[in-house]
């Protein structure tokens, strides 16, 4: 039995990863809120899986109690990340300052080994500000703690998820606009995504490695192809991409929570296409799940 250590565990995936490890092992959950520390304790366990959790609320930035949350744990994984800064969150917060008060507070501790969800085309140069922040943030985790895995996704789906969510509605309606139709998508199942971050800490991989779904399509073949499964034919309709980045721009302008920022559609406009098979080998994991099945099992048919 591992203890594991999940920042950011009421996200959909860290809750996921709870369910999947709580089986086997103990799990400290670590979130920043009692809001989030509610929706993971609303999870449906066992006694005995309910047993082997507990529930740490701190501040990512706090080291000392990062720390004693850490205590007796042997892998953590680090879900903290945003995709859109607010005046009260930034990406430097968020994704730099979070990976070193980590590295901080697991140096000389019992941890060996951290897994880091990042995103595909994260890298320290990068134009965009949220994939720039994100390979900072890796490199710092590469470089201060003692095994580190990275591993970099693209849009995931889920059941219950909000990407899920915005599919469904796109594909369910008769007419679907979108900014540039033509964007690359690899979308990648949750459930392969969790199957991953065990494996890596189980194995105490040390790697950077990109994790994409089986089809690389288009956003308008994607919303065609869920609209398929879900006995519609949507029209997609595409805007300028530059449409988009205006709109951001004065979003940015006269709010200080902007439902979207020119950052934050530069990370969905990404092209999301990148070849996997060796990184699924180096996890010893099967291919993954298919695109059909994924949509089969996160689209609600009405």
């Amino acid at each position: 039995m591992l203890k594991w250590m999940i920042t950011g565990a009421n996200g959909n995936l860290g809750r996921r990863l709870i369910k999947a490890l709580l089986p086997e092992h103990e799990v400290v959950a670590v979130v920043r809120s009692n809001k989030a520390a509610d929706t993971v304790s609303g999870l449906t366990l066992t006694d005995d899986e309910r047993a082997r959790l507990s529930l740490q609320v701190l501040d990512y930035a706090d080291v000392t109690a990062l720390r004693e949350a850490a205590a007796g744990c042997t892998r953590v994984v680090h879900l903290v990340g945003i995709l859109k800064e607010a005046h009260n969150t930034t990406y430097s917060a968020a994704h730099e300052q979070s990976c070193t008060a980590l590295a901080q507070a697991l140096a000389g501790g019992t941890v060996e080994h951290v897994t880091y969800l990042s995103i595909v085309g994260s890298r320290p140069d990068a134009d965009n500000a949220c994939l720039a922040s994100k390979g900072r943030a890796e490199a710092i985790l590469t470089e201060q703690t003692a095994a580190a895995c990275i591993l970099r996704v693209p849009m995931v789906l889920g059941e219950g998820d909000y990407a899920s969510f915005a599919l469904q509605k796109r594909a369910a309606g008769g007419m679907s606009f979108t900014f540039r139709a033509s964007s690359m998508e690899q979308p990648i199942y949750a459930g392969d995504v969790v199957a991953a971050i065990v494996s890596a800490g189980r194995e105490k991989l040390a790697a950077v490695l990109d994790l994409g779904g089986p089809e690389a399509l288009t956003r308008a073949e994607l919303t065609h192809r869920a609209a398929s499964l879900l006995g519609n034919q949507a029209r997609v309709i595409s805007l300028p991409i530059s449409v988009g980045y205006c709109m951001a721009w004065v979003f940015e302008r006269i709010s200080s929570n902007p439902p979207v920022t020119r950052a934050m559609l530069g990370v969905l406009d990404h092209d999301d296409v990148v070849e996997s098979a060796a990184a699924w080998q180096q996890l010893a994991l099967a291919p993954p799940t298919s695109l059909d099945e994924m949509l089969a099992k996160v689209l609600k048919r009405s």
